[in-house]
């Protein structure tokens, strides 16, 4: 039988622990701030993003090479990434190395010096990003597609930013943009690790314990603009490529789960998925096609992505219709539902199999939800849904006359 707990703690300034002993040889720690590219305001797209980059140049104690090599040294690792409303800073270490790891997270989170030189030389590097990034259709369109179902919204703002506005980054921005928006009760510490939970907080306490309390002060720009979108953007690639989906209200705990296997049904990242099976292996009409959902913290986000060739592009968007059209006229089988379940539920195993995995998603659940479902939560809330909450879903997600669409094409 898989156990798992989580434990929790707060410290005084509002930082919260989550913290679950692993029998393993290595420890994950991170600092997830709930902050991200819908903070930004206007003058600032890409600034979240950059402040990811540039808080690994130097502190006001270390240097470049310092920051890099304090945990390499150790066989350890350091990295982050940014999305639309967090940004994580973590870690890899052997056990033993844990206090090592608490403290350059410290250091680069709350101590990083920002030298000019150093913005300088990263603004030329996350504009390469941005110019490779708009080479890769593949890549461009998933964030042109969030333009354009949020548009008029931060949520919908390139997380790179654009090369005008990486020009205009400098040390006063950045303070300005961590004073606002980096704040003590949005933040949260997660560690998985063979390491006892009264030591996490003793090291926690002794390094982020110091921290001056700073609470947040603004709430975020709720978006409510559901609009449907059709676009076609000149694209010179051998290939078309084509998102369809919408922006969904915001979901509670079980229709959530609801949303993640239909998803799973219909696109998901299993070879037998309805889209899989319909137009790539039956009809060779594409290399890749998907679906996703994604849950943020006051929307949803429905899409469909596929890529063929200019001349079957739209015989693959009407498979695509057909498809999510059965899921709406027809309920799942017994058989078909159970099999729909199972592959989530071992899905989510195997996600929970990876140690690092785990401390990243519960570290963002945490920051968003406060409690974080156990593995056995889980796999109670997928076991519930019935083959009439997925067709009630489908009609809403999949209702044609509120599904945007984008494609690049020649």
């Amino acid at each position: 039988m898989y156990q798992e707990s989580y434990n929790y703690h707060q410290l005084s300034n509002g930082i919260k622990i989550i913290h679950k002993q692993v029998q393993s040889a290595v420890t994950h720690i991170g600092i997830a701030v709930n902050t991200g590219t819908r903070d930004e305001l206007e003058n600032e797209n890409g600034l979240a993003h950059f402040i990811e980059h540039i808080i690994f140049k130097g502190t006001k104690k270390r240097n470049t090479y310092q920051v890099l090599s304090y945990l390499e040294n150790v066989g350890g690792d350091l990295n982050a990434y940014t999305t639309k409303e967090e940004t994580f800073f973590y870690a890899s270490v052997m056990n033993s190395y844990i206090d090592r790891a608490i403290e350059i997270l410290t250091d680069i989170v709350f101590n990083s010096a920002f030298h000019e030189k150093d913005i300088a030389v990263e603004k030329d590097v996350v504009i390469e990003e941005i110019k490779s990034y708009k080479d890769n259709p593949s890549e461009l369109i998933f964030d042109e597609f969030e333009n354009l179902v949020f548009e008029g919204h931060t949520l919908g703002t390139n997380i790179l930013g654009t090369i005008k506005s990486v020009k205009s980054f400098n040390k006063e921005k950045i303070k300005a943009f961590l004073k606002r928006t980096y704040h003590t009760d949005q933040m949260v510490v997660a560690i998985v690790g063979n390491v006892d939970f009264k030591k996490c907080v003793k090291l926690i306490q002794k390094h982020l314990g110091v921290v001056a309390e700073n609470k947040r002060n603004y709430n975020r720009l709720v978006f409510n603009n559901f609009s449907t979108q059709q676009r076609i953007r000149k694209h010179n690639g051998l290939q078309s490529h084509v998102m369809i989906g919408q922006v969904l209200p915001h979901y509670n705990e079980t229709k959530n789960k609801t949303a993640v296997l239909l998803n799973n049904i219909l696109g998901g990242p299993g070879s037998s998925s309805l889209l899989n099976m319909a137009i790539r292996e039956k009809n060779g009409y594409v290399y890749t096609i998907e679906s996703s959902y994604a849950s943020l913290s006051d929307v949803g986000l429905f899409s469909v992505y596929a890529a063929s060739d200019p001349k079957i592009i739209d015989k693959s968007i009407q498979l695509i219709f057909k498809e999510m059209d059965k899921l709406q006229r027809h309920k799942l089988g017994i058989l078909q539902l159970q099999r729909a379940k199972q592959q989530l539920i071992g899905q989510t195993y195997i996600a929970h199999e990876s140690n690092m995995t785990e401390m990243l998603s519960i570290a963002r659940t945490h920051l968003l939800y406060e409690e974080v479902d156990t593995i056995a939560d889980i796999v109670k809330q997928i076991e519930d849904i019935t083959a009439s909450d997925l067709l009630e879903l489908a009609n809403e997600m999949f209702a044609k006359d509120k599904l945007s669409m984008l494609i690049f094409n020649k």
